[in-house]
């Protein structure tokens, strides 16, 4: 059985990080610009995060952070960049569950997660949603995992690519219920979901933010959502592990810097985005996103990526999943 990650504690300690006083610091060096690499296109979830929290560091810093999206190859094309980059704290790297996943989707990286890439800190949360259209016959998680088992192989799951939260999420579901789903990736979110309104498939577990505009309005249903305690952007959705036990799924956002850059600067970056997350416009802008503010240490992020990496890599081998 797949041993799956508890993000509770972390959630907590981090709350405890978030509440602590702000630490009032001196601007960076002066005339000293930084780059924040944003290793997909423009305006996705990884995108704007890094810019509302960049932002705050820019002001803070009293220097500018210039951000740069490079796109491709799942994230991959971005973080090469970044893993060849002068390790002098110049150049910050904005990164999601790719960091753990794709050293196991694709048969080649040029850069190691671990060995290239110092942690910084993790930034926030986004769960995911287990939605269904309308045409499907479950309104609980339960009443889905009857159906599917009576019907194994029937229902059809669609995804935003292989790979992605969304497609490990239900992977990792069918893992721990013991069930058959048929997975049909698409090129993002915005066709499975018309798909999926329109009956052409039957269920996705998809992002929050992308999810709950199609849940109020009653075109799609609800089921639970995937972490293991309730959003405070959407209280009413009640976790899966409720009918699942240990089912805890998140889609996360951290900082990293070239490994090798002077630990004197990652503590003072990760201590700054602490107090940056604390800042009330910057949870304003994340709460719009439905993101959770996240903090912690430097070693905070080490530790959960090991965690991560060890969960998804497991899916992914038993799963023989590779991307396209």
């Amino acid at each position: 059985m797949i041993k799956t990650v508890s993000r509770r504690t972390f959630l907590a300690g981090s709350a405890t990080v978030l509440a602590a006083p702000a630490i009032a610091q001196a601007p960076w060096p002066q005339g000293r610009s930084l780059r924040l690499v944003v290793p997909f296109p423009p305006a996705g979830a990884t995108d704007n995060i890094g810019r509302i929290v960049s932002q705050k560091l820019s002001e803070m810093w009293g220097t500018s952070v210039v951000v740069e999206n490079r796109g491709g190859a799942g994230g991959n094309l971005g973080t090469s960049a970044v893993a060849t980059a002068p390790a002098d704290g110049n150049t910050l790297l904005i990164v999601s569950v790719g960091m753990a996943t794709n050293q196991f989707l694709y048969p080649r990286l040029d850069y190691h997660p671990v060995n290239d890439f110092q942690p910084v800190s993790l930034i926030a949360m986004v769960p995911n949603v287990l939605v269904v259209g309308r045409h499907v016959q479950a309104n609980t998680v339960g009443e889905l995992l009857a159906f599917s088992r009576a019907n194994p192989g029937r229902l059809t799951y669609g995804s935003s690519g292989i790979g992605t939260s969304v497609h490990l999420s239900g992977e990792l579901f069918q893992r721990m219920t013991n069930t058959r789903m048929e997975h049909v990736p698409y090129r993002g979110t915005a066709q499975a979901t018309q798909d999926l309104i329109g009956g052409r498939i039957d269920l996705i577990f998809d992002n929050i933010s992308q999810a709950l505009p199609h849940i109020r309005s009653g075109n799609l249903k609800a089921l639970g959502i995937t972490t293991a305690r309730r959003s405070p952007f959407a209280p009413e959705l009640v976790p899966v592990s409720d009918t699942v036990p240990g089912f805890d799924v998140t889609s996360w956002f951290g900082f990293f810097v070239r490994r090798g850059t002077d630990m004197a600067i990652v503590q003072r970056m990760a201590a700054d985005t602490r107090t940056a997350l604390q800042d009330a416009g910057v949870q304003q802008r994340l709460g719009a996103l439905a993101a959770e503010p996240a903090g912690g240490t430097p070693e905070d992020l080490a530790a959960f990526l090991a965690r991560e990496t060890e969960m998804w890599g497991r899916v992914i081998r038993e799963g023989n999943i590779r991307a396209e």
